[in-house]
């Protein structure tokens, strides 16, 4: 049997059917329809109502932050928090060219440049050593500022991201930008239940950004939260992404440039009720993600993507690498497999090409390697 066949046929048994098998599926199994309902008959819809509050502090608490702010999706997160970091126009940020265009596009919206550097092959995420490697050759510190001798501007805020639910080496991420005085903002867009040493993503930065999308592990059809621990910051993330209006009983007086970026009351309704099942998703995609490994440690020429050390990954997507992507891709999808690449590396858009990178050696090398399979919660 071609191996091709073979993986076919495994991953059809696992989801025990022969019809079309989806990349990730939302999974509503408990109080949905009853908090949406509420929520509905409450005639709170929009971005005030008990299900936002409640969503913040039940998610503040769940990731070990002592605020949260909820947005209409995981990039209003980044954008805002990006603001709250004084990432100004002409500004510089650095992030991984293995990542998703909503992080580069967060970046853009501030006026500032994206700097992509490389991953480590391991975690996927933004290379500690990479990043070094890039300051010490190309930054000096003046003034208690980051400045880019290449381009004389001031690189303020780091932007790293948690590959597919895996965390990269976050604590020694956070170091090095503290020597440099750069700012933190964790892209943890994907690594809901994700850990590294025990600690939850996105809690070790000044400020981390979650996203709710229909194909995360937990979902309200879209959504974001900012999460940080300093109450300055989260006053001000709320007071931006509620148009900066200052509060009155009646009138309408806003201070500054505002975003309308807060979620809506019945997507919050919607994340009150998955979170409540959070424990269960992820203990399941745990089992799928052993039974992929099992397997595929019987494969010569496919590698399974396990979590990284020191680390505890939420498996949000599995992934394999193999030598003939392209293959693999064509004969798992012809056979109704949902399966897909990894991103296009950023730097290779034409919005971006003229961004400064380093070798990106392991980022073209996962790029060309990389494959997502099916990744489903299975109850």
């Amino acid at each position: 049997m071609h191996k091709y066949k073979q993986v076919i046929n495994f991953i059809q048994k696992l989801y025990n059917t022969k019809d079309f098998i989806a990349l990730h599926e939302p999974r509503f199994i408990g109080n949905e329809k009853k908090y949406l309902n509420e929520c509905i008959d409450s005639s709170f819809v929009s971005s005030v109502g008990v299900f936002v509050d409640r969503f913040e502090k039940e998610f503040a608490a769940y990731v070990g932050s002592r605020y949260a702010i909820a947005t209409v999706n995981g990039t209003s997160a980044l954008h805002i928090s990006l603001l709250l970091a004084n990432v100004l126009k002409d500004d510089e940020v650095i992030t991984q060219a293995l990542s998703f265009v909503a992080t580069p596009n967060a970046i853009s919206y501030t006026g500032a440049k994206p700097i992509f550097l490389d991953v480590d092959r391991e975690t996927m995420g933004l290379s500690p050593d990479a990043l070094r490697t890039f300051l010490e050759q190309n930054c000096e510190i003046k003034l208690s500022r980051c400045i880019n001798k290449t381009t004389n501007r001031v690189i303020k805020a780091c932007v790293p991201m948690h590959t597919f639910g895996h965390p990269c080496r976050i604590e020694e991420i956070a170091t090095i930008c503290k020597e440099w005085h750069i700012t933190l903002v964790e892209d943890s867009a994907e690594s809901l239940g994700s850990f590294y040493k025990e600690q939850h993503t996105g809690t070790f930065g000044k400020l981390g950004v979650f996203s709710f999308n229909g194909n995360k592990i937990i979902t309200s059809g879209g959504g974001g939260v900012i999460i940080t621990d300093d109450e300055t910051l989260a006053q001000r993330a709320k007071h931006l992404t509620t148009t900066a209006k200052v509060p009155h009983k009646w009138e309408y007086e806003h201070d500054e440039i505002g975003y309308n970026y807060r979620m809506p009351n019945l997507n919050a309704a919607l994340l009150v009720a998955q979170l409540e099942n959070i424990k269960i998703f992820l203990t399941d995609k745990r089992v799928l993600a052993e039974e992929y490994s099992k397997f595929f440690e019987t494969m010569d020429d496919i590698d399974f993507i396990k979590e990284p050390a020191n680390a505890k990954s939420n498996y949000w997507l599995n992934a394999i690498k193999v030598k003939n992507r392209d293959a693999y891709l064509k004969s798992l999808n012809e056979n109704g497999i949902m399966s897909r690449p990894v991103w296009k590396l950023l730097n290779q858009l034409e919005i971006y090409k003229e961004c400064q990178t380093d070798a990106l050696t392991n980022s073209s090398y996962l790029a060309s390697s990389l494959i997502n399979i099916p990744s489903s919660v299975r109850l």
